[in-house]
């Protein structure tokens, strides 16, 4: 069977140049880092070039580079260690209410502990109100936490705009980049972000390695205890072998990149051109423009999403409905509730997120294979069957005759 991937936002194959540049630091290169005989000292250099490489890519300082387990991790980091940092000036945080689990699980937790959460609202594109996050901002306010990119619908945020007004306050920045950093340019230099998270899995390195940037002189308190490692930031051997990988991740990134995004681009749009094209009432979630170029998230009225992608897995194709992260949850995703779309519409949201691997044979082939699924599920729909029209005044989709 043909297997399709279209599952990038949710992780992506390790490259094979960076497994072939881990693989001697599970044999030869074994030792410990933090050990000062010859067997150490050889480990920790290829940790420093790695540093190097993840600086490199989002333009920032190697010293400003942590090390850490994954995306999650590092938000939990930002949030938590800029709390307990900064809690003699304020308790205050701003972030939205289209965040990912990290980021809005820990608000959550955070709020328990005593700290006032603001959740700012979004259109129905997805987008911010910037006059209304500058107009949350309080004299107790210590945080502002908005991702550069959302995982489901791609839209990217006005980050540098956002940081401008963060400086302006003197307010912390922290910006959840999981999504950007190796798809499109990142420059920490022009963003005017303090804290800023990376995950290896998401551009050709292994689950278990991320990074989050930490601006020169941003006060935080150590995360995990134990170990004087990434300068009493973050205690714990380093995963060696999964660091070397992230950075040789980053390094082909700065190559490719300029080149993969206009072509994953085109291949997103011809997908999205032949869908709206084939199949009436479907539904664009996010903003038309301002988002990712491998994102498409639509919604097919009158079936479940989850029904279509059990569809795709017997034809071999790999997508996804929501967040990777939330799946197996019965629960509309949060990210279409925020957006008001049509609680029926929001169980139907699909989500193709391409990379660097997809042809324009793989979109064909999903062309070919979608408009039949789509139809066979609404024939079985009670809703497609039945005479009284979904109301949804806010849903931009063609509705029946």
């Amino acid at each position: 069977m043909r297997k399709i991937y279209m599952d990038y936002n949710a992780t992506t194959p390790v490259r094979p140049e960076v497994l072939e540049a881990m693989l001697p630091f599970y044999t030869e290169h074994f030792g410990n880092p933090s050990s000062v005989h010859w067997a150490g000292r050889a480990v920790k250099g290829a940790i420093e070039n790695a540093r190097e490489q993840v600086a490199t890519l989002i333009n920032c300082s190697p010293a400003e580079i942590v090390f850490t387990s994954c995306g999650s991790e590092g938000d939990n980091f930002a949030l938590k260690g800029t709390v307990d940092a900064l809690k003699e000036k304020g308790n205050h945080i701003i972030t939205t209410t289209v965040e990912h689990p990290a980021v809005l699980e820990t608000c959550e937790y955070l709020e328990k502990q005593g700290c006032e959460v603001t959740y700012l609202p979004v259109d129905r594109d997805g987008m911010l109100d910037l006059q209304e996050l500058e107009a949350a901002i309080t004299d107790k306010t210590i945080l502002i936490s908005v991702m550069w990119a959302n995982n489901e619908t791609g839209n990217i945020f006005p980050i540098e705009e956002i940081g401008a007004i963060a400086r302006k306050y003197k307010v912390r920045f922290h910006t959840d980049a999981v999504q950007v950093v190796g798809r499109i340019p990142v420059d920490m230099q022009k963003a005017n972000v303090d804290l800023a998270v990376i995950s290896g899995h998401k551009l050709g390195a292994p689950k278990g390695v991320g990074a989050i940037f930490v601006r020169r002189g941003t006060r935080m308190t150590q995360f995990m205890h134990g170990g004087h490692q990434e300068r009493h930031r973050r205690a714990g051997t380093h995963n060696v072998a999964g660091i070397v990988g992230l950075g040789k991740a980053c390094e082909i990134a700065q190559q490719t990149m300029e080149l993969d995004a206009p072509r994953v681009r085109r291949l997103r749009d011809k997908l999205e051109k032949g869908i709206m094209e084939a199949i009436p009432e479907v539904k664009l979630n996010g903003h038309p423009d301002k988002r990712l170029p491998n994102t498409l998230n639509v919604s097919f009225a009158y079936i479940e999403g989850e029904s279509i992608l059990l569809n795709f897995d017997m034809k071999g194709i790999a997508a996804s409905s929501g967040s990777a992260c939330t799946s197996g949850s019965l629960e509309p995703s949060h990210v279409m509730c925020a957006m008001c779309v049509d609680i029926v519409l929001a169980h139907s949201s699909t989500r193709f997120s391409l990379g660097p691997d997809n042809t324009e044979e793989d979109v064909d082939y999903i062309l070919q294979e979608l408009p039949p699924i789509v139809q066979r599920l609404r024939d079985m729909s009670p809703l497609f069957n039945n005479d009284a029209r979904m109301s949804c005044n806010q849903c931009r989709v063609v509705r029946r005759a």
